[in-house]
């Protein structure tokens, strides 16, 4: 059993996955910096100067200048800001990802299918090599 575990680490599936979830985690970085630090500010500007990531709705009943402020005191907010640049986030990640599959499943698509290799026999419904003049199976020689 653990040789086939470590067969399994070793030899594509779990080296595969573990790459795809570094790029992945890398990339939602990036993603992230770029809604904060590029997409955000000029929305933001366009909308009157709102700075997102400083939103919130403070829900202890009391009175915060800043998000800064909230943090310090522990205080209690719903942080709807900060929501929207991570859905924002999301929706890109989401996106790049879609693109990704899709440009993927076209590249597949143009890959030419190999020619079949077997045929089955019309007597017992086994596999059988499509050179077969009969089948090895049943002995039918109406293959």
């Amino acid at each position: 059993m653990l040789k086939e575990f470590r067969d399994f680490l070793i030899k594509g599936n779990a080296v595969d996955m573990a790459i795809g979830f570094i790029f992945g985690a890398a990339f939602a970085t990036v993603v992230k910096s770029l809604v904060t630090n590029v997409i955000m500010p000029p929305i933001g500007k366009l909308l009157g100067n709102v700075d997102f990531s400083q939103l919130f709705i403070a829900i202890d009943g009391k009175e915060y200048g800043s998000l800064a402020e909230l943090e310090k005191a522990k205080g209690i907010a719903i942080k709807y800001g900060l929501f929207i640049n991570d859905l924002i986030s999301f929706i890109i990640l989401g996106f790049v990802i879609f693109m990704f599959v899709k440009a993927y499943n076209k590249m597949k698509a143009d890959e030419p299918e190999s020619e079949p290799t077997t045929k089955t026999c019309s007597e017992c419904a086994m596999e059988i090599p499509i050179a077969a003049k009969v089948c090895g199976h049943c002995g039918n020689r109406e293959v």
